[in-house]
């Protein structure tokens, strides 16, 4: 499926959003920016390996690009890109060695501190009563390789979300300390990608400890931007060299590229209370038509959190567990009160999740709930496009539906 031909003409929302992709530069370039080899980079690795970290990266399995965990450079997917439309994913070789020639694979790092389900207390029957033990918080020291800025900032929405209320989630929280961050700036669009228009990327401008740019023109090399002090005190230990003018400036044209080649945008202008005033139009009936409710969408989000919880017990009612799982607002069960559920429809939930995703988030958090990585156009079997449906609403801002 293609979308309409205004989605893909994205060279006007780049060019006012570059003056930020520029601005960041400048700010980046006040930091350590020194040039390593593919060869230091793999002893990057092995020196995060020695330190005790888990190398979570991206590689290839059954033929999609995935998170998982690495043993070094070779794990990475070399020389691979993705073709990702609305509805469509593919693998395709490149023509070069490029460790990063792709955009964002179907999994985010969601799934490494939101886990898909884990057990929060066990209660065991004794003389007294019931005695509850809390699940042990795991402990160990993650690197994520190859963070991209998106999925960064979906972190940061996380972290607000687990961490920074009046409520901590202590498995989250535990899953969250000790990690390092390699972060990669995309040097190349996805078919779905609009991080520009949510102002989340290509470039990584925070929650780094390293962040590499890919430079594959003659020497295999890459610019590495310090995030912190244990970023800087891991690069020491690797050969590096000063990067050059005329390094940062090509790394610089890289993502200037990147931002100028989206392959979708979204304009939020007052979103919010464009959704809002549009409760009633007729486009969420016209989506509940072709969505499937599966709940895709929601699960390769970075930033959706919708759980629930369910109770195991033995035959003999000695023990229970209580276990959260993830869940989605696309299930009938998940609005379910007293009663049934609030949300009946596909239209209703639909226009729930679209309308939280990039309206009432805002009022919730202060900022939206959409990275713009594209995932949920792509992992779409119908195809769905967030960016369409947006603008179809606001092409006819006002419609009612029977109107």
């Amino acid at each position: 499926m293609q979308p309409p031909a205004d989605h893909r003409d994205t060279s006007a929302v780049a060019a006012t959003f570059l003056e930020g992709v520029m601005a960041v530069s400048a700010t980046t370039s006040e930091l350590a920016r020194a040039v390593i080899t593919r060869e230091a980079f793999a002893n990057l690795l092995r020196a995060l390996k020695d330190d005790g970290y888990q190398l979570l990266g991206p590689t290839v399995r059954q033929n999609a690009i995935v998170h998982a965990e690495i043993g070094g450079i070779d794990d990475l997917p070399i020389g691979w890109a993705e073709v990702q439309e609305a509805g469509t994913y593919r693998l395709v070789r490149r023509d070069d060695e490029a460790l990063f020639g792709y955009s964002v694979g179907p999994q985010s790092w969601k799934q490494t501190f939101f886990v898909p389900r884990t057990r929060v207390f066990t209660a065991r029957r004794s003389p007294e009563g019931f005695a509850v033990e809390p699940e042990p918080t795991p402990a160990r020291r993650v690197a994520l390789i190859g963070a991209r800025s998106c999925d960064l900032h979906a972190i940061e929405v996380q972290d607000r979300t687990f961490m920074r209320g009046n409520y901590v989630d202590a498995d989250y929280a535990a899953r969250r300390s000790n990690v390092f961050v390699v972060a990669v700036n995309c040097g190349q669009a996805g078919g779905t990608c609009f991080c520009v228009s949510m102002r989340t990327g290509p470039r990584a401008s925070f929650g780094f400890d390293l962040a590499l740019t890919e430079l594959l023109s003659d020497e295999h090399r890459f610019l590495i931007e310090v995030g912190s002090d244990r970023g800087r005190e891991m690069l020491a230990r690797v050969e590096a060299r000063d990067a050059s003018t005329e390094e940062k400036q090509r790394a610089d044209d890289i993502v200037a590229t990147t931002a100028r080649s989206m392959g979708r945008t979204m304009d939020t202008t007052d979103i919010k209370e464009l959704l809002y005033r549009n409760a009633e139009h007729p486009r969420w009936q016209d989506v509940a038509d072709r969505c499937l409710a599966c709940t895709n969408c929601t699960l390769v989000c970075p930033t959706c959190f919708c759980a629930s919880v369910e109770e195991t017990s033995d035959l003999a009612g000695e023990s229970t567990e209580h276990w959260r799982r993830w869940d989605s607002c696309f299930t009938l069960d998940h609005s379910y009160l007293h009663g049934g559920s609030v949300r009946g429809s596909i239209r209703a939930r639909y226009r729930q999740w679209l309308t939280h995703k990039v309206a009432s988030w805002i009022d919730q958090f202060g900022t939206s709930g959409c990275v713009g990585c594209g995932r949920c156009i792509t992992w779409c079997p119908v195809g769905i496009d967030i960016t369409e449906e947006v603008a179809a609403i606001r092409a006819t801002d006002g419609a009612v539906a029977g109107g």
